[in-house]
């Protein structure tokens, strides 16, 4: 199958990235960076979460977040709902899509939320009703797609039936992800190969985590598949829980150099997201992991040295 000749990338730095930082970062900064992102021209940017502050406090602030960004005309941004509760903080805070999610690993589920795959995503069901009323976006998020840090390796029969299970919620897309980023090219073949059989092709994405350095020969895999939606985050953001001082999210930066160097069109702008990556880097004062990014950092500092 030929190579998509565009793609989508969901920039999810700002909650998928930002959720697990223990120090609290100010809203203003949260803003600040999602609206260097909206400037570079992402379709699609997850800017909040609608959960418990007790559960994830560095998501509190969702409705203050959503309130003061500057919102690019055709962008999506979307926010993370649990349930009902964070769905009416959707709805007050306008946001364009909701996000709801499901572990492929029974381990998984029983072990994080104390319930089988089954009974979690059926507890989605009034939140996708409610949302489909309104108008709203839903994409789904598969868990543990790849592989599950308590049972290992995750039947790929199981992540088709979680896909089916969110197709008849009335999903718009589906996120294939890769938790915990221990997936490999082969695996990504055969499961997005499975996958398509029951879900459109085109609605689908791949979320890969860099854990075991793997991301970009999956993102290339799920190319090779024709899938044309990927998730990344500015500067690497997000670690991985399950693998202590592993990364998480794939970086945005190396994902964009990547399509660059295939010819693949984006409509995003590689040289404003570098500098956002450094901005958040700065901000929080954690390191940058994207190594497109940093490259292209130190190359702009060199040439602006001897300029």
């Amino acid at each position: 199958m030929a190579l998509p000749t565009a793609v989508k990338i969901v920039e999810v730095g700002p909650r998928d990235g930002l959720q697990n930082e223990k120090e609290f970062v100010p809203t203003a900064t949260k803003i600040d960076l999602i609206n260097r992102l909206s400037a570079a021209g992402f379709p699609n940017i997850e800017a909040a979460s609608f959960v418990s502050p007790k559960w994830v406090p560095q998501m509190a602030d969702g409705a203050e977040v959503m309130a003061g960004i500057e919102r690019r005309s055709g962008a999506i941004y979307s926010v993370l709902t649990p349930n009902l509760r964070g769905l009416e903080g959707a709805l007050a805070a306008r946001a364009d899509e909701i996000v709801i999610f499901g572990a492929a690993s029974e381990a998984f589920s029983q072990k994080n939320i104390n319930c089988s795959i089954a009974e979690s995503i059926e507890r989605f069901v009034p939140v996708a009703l409610a949302a489909k009323e309104r108008g709203v976006r839903i994409r789904g998020s598969v868990s543990c797609a790849l592989g599950c840090p308590y049972q290992g390796e995750v039947p790929i029969a199981s992540v088709v039936d979680v896909v089916e299970r969110f197709a008849a919620l009335g999903c718009d897309e589906i996120d294939i992800a890769d938790t915990i980023g221990v997936g490999t090219a082969r695996r990504v073949h055969e499961v997005f190969e499975a996958v398509t059989k029951v879900f459109p092709r085109e609605r689908l994405s791949g979320h890969f985590h860099d854990t075991y350095g793997q991301a970009l020969a999956n993102i290339y895999a799920a190319l090779e598949e024709g899938i044309a939606i990927f998730h990344a985050s500015v500067a690497g953001l997000g670690g991985c829980p399950y693998a202590k001082g592993a990364t998480g999210n794939v970086a945005t930066e190396d994902v964009l150099y990547l399509m660059n160097g295939l010819g693949i069109h984006t409509g995003i702008d590689l040289n404003q997201v570098v500098a956002a990556g450094d901005f958040i880097s700065n901000a929080i004062g954690r390191a940058n992991v994207s190594r497109a990014g940093k490259a292209l950092l130190a190359k702009a500092r060199s040439e602006a040295a001897c300029s």
